[in-house]
């Protein structure tokens, strides 16, 4: 238990940044934003925190299906990019969870300037102890979340216990590719010690192994691969933007940045889209 909370401290540490939430609406009002009046596509550069940002959650959201009838549980929810995009372009009410206080506030002050309180709400939580009951969810979601989480079955455990019959698993994740160890620094973690990663027949096996049906799944580490290469001439050419996740990271963000797209141009880290179903009855 005491090396569980070790792991925690560490991950919690590694994202946490003082008054997050005033930092970021600062940067939003440098950049000529009306601070009161924010919507999910004005936050999307800094709060879309994953690979290829927006349009990858826009992605998983069709492969879904969701709709305004869906009750979500994003899982590892951050600043709530995801959760605030999922409510505002589908109508479904979300719930974020975050091993991170500081993000579930900037989160829940973010929410509020957006007028998306009456659909999200967000709590802080360890994701391999999902305080909800069983069958509570239409749907469970997470973006970018397992790289921190060393307990992989309790943790697609506990997302299958708070599905529904038939519900569905979405997940976006970085996984270890076929040509050896990361290079350190990346954007989920500054050491090995809190970076643990799967293969994709590793997390295959974690999920049949849990009770899911695996319906759809989309090696995208390509389109991450080039999304990547984009990012780093830009940031070559213009330095780093007003708005991205630096803000989130602090000033050693374009070191990992340029340790990601390493990472992806030799083939250590792979992404894959995936959705699963947990069986009816």
């Amino acid at each position: 238990m005491s090396g569980h909370r070790g792991v925690n401290q560490a991950i919690e540490h590694h994202y946490t940044r003082a008054d997050l939430g005033e930092v970021i609406l600062t940067a939003l009002a440098g950049a000529g934003n009306d601070v009161a009046r924010l919507t999910p596509e004005v936050l999307a550069p800094v709060d879309q925190f994953h690979i290829r940002g927006r349009a990858a959650t826009l992605e998983l959201a069709q492969a879904v299906g969701l709709d305004d009838t869906k009750r979500v549980l994003d899982v590892g929810s951050g600043v709530g990019g995801t959760s605030r995009a999922l409510a505002a372009g589908f109508g479904c009410r979300v719930t974020g969870i975050d091993l991170t206080d500081e993000y579930c506030r900037a989160a829940t002050l973010l929410t509020a300037r957006t007028g998306l309180t009456h659909l999200v709400d967000y709590q802080r939580g360890d994701a391999t102890r999902l305080p909800f009951e069983d069958q509570s969810f239409d749907v469970v979601w997470s973006e970018h979340v397992a790289m921190n989480i060393p307990d992989k079955g309790r943790l697609y455990r506990e997302m299958h216990r708070v599905l529904k019959p038939g519900g569905t698993l979405a997940i976006y994740d970085v996984l270890a590719g076929p040509c050896g160890p990361v290079h350190f620094p990346v954007p989920w973690a500054r050491t090995p010690q809190t970076s643990f990663l799967v293969s994709p027949d590793e997390l295959r096996a974690l999920l049949e192994g849990t009770g899911f049906v695996i319906s759809d799944w989309v090696d995208s580490t390509e389109a991450a691969r080039h999304w990547f290469v984009a990012l780093a001439g830009k940031i070559a050419r213009e330095g780093l933007p007003a708005l991205g996740f630096h803000l989130l990271l602090g000033p050693d963000f374009r070191e990992m940045a340029h340790n990601q797209g390493r990472n992806l141009q030799e083939g250590r880290i792979a992404l894959a889209q995936v959705v699963a179903r947990k069986a009816w009855g």
